[in-house]
């Protein structure tokens, strides 16, 4: 039954993104006609999984950070969009593909190191490290693009969940990046930002991420956003327009140090961002911006889809700490945070 199991107790990772400017110019109903670009970093928060074979014959998923066990005979003969899908259709995927159509007796477990509907990005950094966790026990060869496309063909084609295309490839590649989708599908182009160490310090220092306290469901706010382009809707095409004007904008300013006028931009965009559905905001983030804005944050928006999770702010650095103290006794969760610049990792559990 574990004929093709190379190794058989793996762990992975792979991090979590901010999504600075162009997010939802990575829909495939803006991008397949008008081409797409976002500005993402990844940071120091990772989905992980863990994958060992199970000697009793069955399979058992776990998501241990949300409580849930989800246990099947070992076959093939289940519903990938049931339980939890994103395990289940992983584990048909590279079954199906790589192992002869056979299923495997396999327990995978995994974790998140943010709460679910962050606007982090987790759901799909989960899937990369699904993916790496196979790809090391059945030693497979993939590259981050296949990675990405992989995680997001089981995502958004088989599962059928909403959502745009950055956050697989921010999860596959890692790091600083400008990301461009290409019009008609012609392809996708990862363009890592190469900043200068004091630049990259600066803009660092003054990050701060704050958890609004509610988390969201991205496929209700992305359902709006497709609804208004799809009707051709002037005021949400104009705002992508300018969302993916502001991706490139920021790019441009933070390779020549300007973190101060990056934020200007993020404000900018979080104004257009706004105008793309109505289900973005709500008072508790007003709320926070607000605070944000009076103890000496320069910008903020909403990572993700918007309408909960996680919201980033840019701030003089010298007055972060104080940002961070008023932000949590105005009821936030907020903290410093680091980039990282490795894409997803996996490792053989010592023995």
């Amino acid at each position: 039954m574990f004929e093709n199991l190379k190794h058989d107790n793996v762990r992975a990772r792979a991090p979590l993104r901010l999504g600075l400017g162009g997010g939802g110019t990575d829909l495939n109903s803006y991008y397949l006609e008008h081409g797409g670009a976002v500005l993402n970093a990844t940071i120091d928060r990772y989905a992980y999984a863990h994958l060992t074979k199970n000697p009793d014959g069955r399979l058992c998923f776990r998501a241990d950070d949300l409580g849930q066990v989800d246990e099947l005979p070992c076959s093939l003969d289940f519903d990938v969009r049931s339980g939890l899908s994103l395990h289940r259709v992983a584990y048909a995927h590279m079954m199906e593909k790589y192992n002869d159509g056979k299923p495997m007796s396999l327990s995978i477990s995994t974790t998140i190191d943010v709460p679910a509907g962050s606007g982090l990005g987790a759901s799909s950094a989960l899937m990369v490290a699904l993916i790496e966790a196979y790809a090391l026990a059945l030693r497979l060869s993939l590259g981050p693009y296949e990675v990405a496309e992989l995680a997001y063909d089981l995502e958004r084609e088989r599962l059928g969940m909403l959502g745009g295309k950055q956050d697989q490839y921010a999860a596959a590649f890692g790091g600083f990046n400008y990301i461009e989708f290409l019009p008609n599908d012609v392809g996708v182009i990862v363009n890592p930002l190469r900043l200068h160490r004091e630049y990259l310090n600066e803009f660092e220092s003054s990050l701060v991420i704050c958890f609004s306290g509610q988390s969201r469901e991205s496929a209700k706010i992305i359902k709006n956003q497709v609804s208004g382009l799809n009707a051709l809707d002037a005021k949400t095409l104009k705002s992508m327009h300018e969302i993916k004007n502001h991706a490139a904008e920021m790019k441009s300013l933070l390779l020549a140090g300007k973190v101060r006028e990056t934020a200007n931009v993020l404000q900018k965009a979080w104004l257009s961002k706004k105008n793309t559905a109505s289900t973005i905001t709500n008072d508790t983030i007003d709320d926070i911006i607000e605070v944000a804005m009076d103890h000496g944050a320069w910008g903020g928006k909403v990572s993700g889809a918007g309408g909960g999770g996680f919201i980033m702010l840019l701030a003089d650095p010298s007055r972060r700490h104080n940002l961070i103290e008023a932000l949590n006794s105005a009821g936030g969760a907020a903290s410093a945070v680091r980039l990282t610049f490795e894409g997803p990792e996996s490792w053989v559990v010592p023995s």
